[in-house]
């Protein structure tokens, strides 16, 4: 497992400066959100080259894994956080997502990353589970297409507060899109905040299915990232858990609300996660 750091987290340094900050605190991952001042996807297509192809250079220098995330807040709609989503009503809008997905996963071919993480969004019309759950699969059929030409996994994120916000959801979803590169993100705070039963049980029963891997601290029930130790969350069962199941990827810390802390931030996470992972 390689521990590693959400650049949401970094959102006032230049991307550049961010993982080379990550890499000195000895950081091994970064999950780079896309956003308007980090590898903007509607930036001029020579513009936009040039900044990934030096991030990519950057990061391999550095010998970091990366994954790339698509949770910019306003980077689609300056007046609404994430907005549109794949679960808009309004199929023109659904498509702005749909486009947006597939710029990161031609962000991931670019950057050498193979893995683009996402979510369904909030459900904000009166449509029935299964309605619900049939747009947004056919939603997901041209991102799906658009991943195969780069062999890109998805990973798609059960979020508190969005209409797939469980595993169980996550299931009945993946029972319409069947597809081997459909996978999971996993944020352990979301599912110590709305899950039952313990974090430990549920990665060791999609295991084989996790890309990603978010962590934070957090109190069950309550939607809000914190920094470890604020929480009441039990990472050694997390940490083993993940270690039985084979999981070899990036275990990315998101801090998104704690930009105004930085380095201090990534450092105390460090502190904390550090000797966990090292067992």
């Amino acid at each position: 497992m390689l521990l590693g750091y959400n650049t949401n987290g970094l959102a006032h340094h230049r991307l550049a400066d961010a993982v080379r900050l990550l890499a000195e605190e000895g950081y091994e991952s970064v999950a780079i959100t896309l956003d308007a001042a980090a590898l903007d996807p509607y930036d001029d297509p020579a513009v936009l080259a040039r900044q990934t192809a030096a991030i990519r250079g950057l990061l391999d220098s550095l010998g970091l894994a990366r994954v790339v995330e698509t949770g910019a807040r306003f980077l689609l709609n300056p007046r609404l956080k994430h907005d549109p989503t794949l679960m808009d009503p309004d199929p023109a809008r659904r498509a702005v997502r749909v486009d947006f997905l597939k710029r990161a996963i031609d962000a991931a071919t670019a950057l050498d990353s193979g893995v683009v993480s996402f979510w369904s969004g909030i459900l904000r019309d009166d449509a029935g589970e299964d309605q619900a759950m049939e747009r947004l699969a056919e939603a997901l059929r041209p991102v799906i297409d658009h991943a195969e030409g780069g062999g890109v996994r998805l990973a798609f994120e059960p979020e508190p507060g969005m209409f797939v916000d469980t595993f169980d959801r996550f299931a009945r979803l993946d029972e319409r899109v069947r597809h081997p590169l459909f996978d999971l993100t996993v944020d352990v705070g979301h599912v110590h905040c709305v899950e039952r039963g313990s974090v430990a049980e549920h990665l060791k029963r999609w295991g084989a299915r996790i890309a990603n891997v978010h962590i934070e601290d957090m109190v069950e029930g309550v939607h809000e990232h914190l920094m470890f130790g604020e929480g009441t969350m039990d990472f050694p069962p997390i940490v083993a858990a993940l270690r039985e199941v084979g999981y070899a990827g990036g275990i990315h810390v998101e801090l998104s609300r704690h930009s105004h802390a930085g380095a201090d931030a990534a450092r105390s996470a460090r502190a904390f996660l550090g000797p966990l992972l090292q067992g």
